[in-house]
């Protein structure tokens, strides 16, 4: 039992969104919000994952694909759901404030060219004013990538609303720390766990970054500089894949001294993505997995039934 439980929570991961947490199986999808009456809503959504639908998406390196299209698609529509839920007026089903799919859609956009210019643009602008030698140019815009998205972390964690996001997140890992150990999912079993967790977006984004130093390091430094741009947005899709298998194969040895090693610097990053929840916060987080164990059929310790 307990290696099949294992085997399954590897399959169940989450997001925190807005004043809640995401939670995803195999096959559902889960939001769970507080709303501004203190009251806990829940959106729940069954899913066909992609491998299923295309062989392709099976294979090693392109599954990690996969993946993220998929955590991208459902980290959207989660907090999407869950800013229209922030935003509605106590005592009325919606609200005149409600966030249409075209402002998310545009958010997205500007996010998405943010992200770019931050993570890709700059990094290469400012490398190749220090160094024209392909390696040393890759290993110094690597670094400048960095150190732009660990000052990017701490400076958004200033706003108190962010803040609160961060606390969801701890409580998103204690939740499913506590469902791991086997133990009951209550707030009072969660909240003695750590805010971290090996398996975490974060870890992945880190990983994602080191990734990037060694495949741009193999093309070495193009002539052109819309090709050198052109070449590591091409080439995003490749190292997401590669992060991937390398997190896969971690998650199941994560008793092993390399792997700890490895995973280190993934834990000292969530120190600034995660904060200690309060109370209310992990009950909004156990009842987004306990919805989301109940759609996938898996067991909840101690109890036959999702608590209302």
């Amino acid at each position: 039992m307990e290696e099949n439980r294992s085997t399954c929570t590897r399959d169940i991961g989450g997001q925190a969104v807005i004043e809640g947490v995401m939670m995803r199986g195999a096959r559902s999808f889960v939001v769970a919000v507080r709303k501004p009456n203190q009251e806990i809503t829940v959106l729940r959504q069954e899913l066909i994952p992609l491998k299923e639908r295309f062989s392709l998406f099976k294979l090693p390196i392109i599954r990690g694909l996969a993946v993220l299209i998929e955590s991208l698609t459902l980290g959207i529509k989660a907090l999407s759901y869950s800013a229209n839920v922030a935003v509605e007026e106590e005592g009325k089903e919606k609200s005149s404030k409600e966030i249409g799919n075209f402002a998310m859609a545009m958010t997205f956009i500007f996010s998405l060219v943010l992200g770019i210019g931050l993570f890709v643009i700059l990094p290469e602008r400012l490398a190749n004013l220090i160094s024209d030698k392909g390696y040393l140019f890759n290993i110094v815009d690597g670094v400048i990538r960095l150190i732009i998205f660990f000052l990017y972390i701490i400076l958004i964690s200033q706003s108190k609303q962010i803040a609160r996001v961060f606390q969801y997140h701890g409580a998103e890992h204690k939740s499913i720390h506590t469902y791991e150990a086997g133990e009951e999912l209550t707030e009072e079993n969660a909240i003695k766990y750590s805010p971290l967790h090996p398996r975490c977006g974060t870890a992945f984004l880190l990983t994602v970054m080191v990734i990037s130093i060694l495949v741009f390091s193999i093309f070495g430094k193009p002539e052109s500089v819309l090709v050198r741009i052109g070449s590591r947005l091409v080439l995003i899709p490749l190292i997401a894949g590669i992060s991937y298998e390398l997190i896969k194969f971690t998650s199941k040895r994560q008793d092993n001294i390399v792997t700890k090693i490895i995973i280190a610097p993934g834990l000292w990053l969530q120190r600034l993505t995660t904060k200690e929840p309060t109370v209310d916060q992990i009950q909004v987080a156990i009842r987004s997995l306990k919805e989301v164990l109940q759609m996938e059929n898996l067991q909840v310790q101690n109890e036959s039934t999702v608590s209302k």
